[in-house]
């Protein structure tokens, strides 16, 4: 049980310091302790990923740090196309699937690394710098609506979140700062992870309740200390603790699509 509460600290605290990460690592963590299988593993990780991003975007609607209407505009466009994304994921490999994205994965976490993911001078999406919040066009619509559908798409296709396409886009092509990203990127999991759960919940999946409690608990506080330290430490460190988890969710990835 205690693995299983640190496995929830460590996850849930990478989730509120990066906006991304929990997902696709609560699933190899839950079946590494448990014993589980994907498909019992899954429902439970998703749970307490959603749950303890609704707690990290309910803290930052207090701060006034999040970009709500971005984040439902990528949920709403993400919800669809991750169908179109289960639905190619029938057709292509799993196997080569796994290694292209593991692919695009590494090029975001060299350019988070080498601080290329901000090479923009003049962004597509501009901030308004007296309000922090984004300037609203036909341009802002149409760049943030085609993250969301690359998000979507790719969490069909590979079953993982749209935090770690969702992030780095946000870093590319706009000038919010980490904090807004990172709360922006919590409500869009939220949103979307929410429907999933729905989705388990109406197929009649069965949550253990002692192993899913103490995971979502850990997760939450986990995520409540990630939010905290991500107000101690500078932004290029987050950026460097984000590229360094794309990079080991990668790895992961390539070693379990080959064996």
């Amino acid at each position: 049980m205690w693995l299983l509460i640190l496995e929830g600290l460590a996850i849930g605290c990478l989730l509120g310091l990066t906006g991304a990460g929990g997902g696709i690592l609560a699933v190899p963590a839950l079946m590494a302790s448990q014993g589980w299988s994907v498909a019992q593993a899954a429902p439970v990780g998703l749970l307490a990923i959603t749950l303890s991003a609704f707690i990290g975007t309910i803290q930052s609607f207090i701060q006034k740090i999040v970009r709500y209407r971005a984040a439902l505009w990528i949920a709403l466009l993400s919800i669809p196309s991750a169908r179109y994304g289960v639905q190619l994921s029938h057709i292509i490999s799993p196997m080569w699937l796994s290694l292209g994205f593991s692919v695009v994965m590494f090029i975001v976490a060299y350019r988070l690394l080498t601080n290329k993911v901000t090479d923009f001078e003049n962004p597509p999406i501009k901030v308004n710098q007296n309000t922090g919040r984004i300037i609203w066009n036909v341009k802002t619509a149409s760049v943030l609506g085609f993250i969301g559908i690359i998000a979507g798409l790719l969490t069909g296709l590979l079953g993982v979140g749209g935090g770690f396409v969702i992030v780095p886009a946000l870093r590319k092509a706009t000038d919010l700062d980490m904090q807004s990203i990172v709360a922006t990127s919590l409500m869009i999991i939220f949103l979307v992870g929410g429907l999933s759960i729905s989705i388990h919940v109406l197929e009649g999946f069965q949550y253990p309740l002692e192993v899913t409690l103490s995971f979502v608990i850990a997760c939450i506080i986990g995520m409540l200390i990630g939010r905290q330290l991500i107000r101690r430490i500078s932004p290029r460190i987050v950026q460097q603790i984000f590229a360094s988890t794309v990079a080991l969710v990668a790895t992961y990835m390539v070693f379990s699509s080959l064996m």
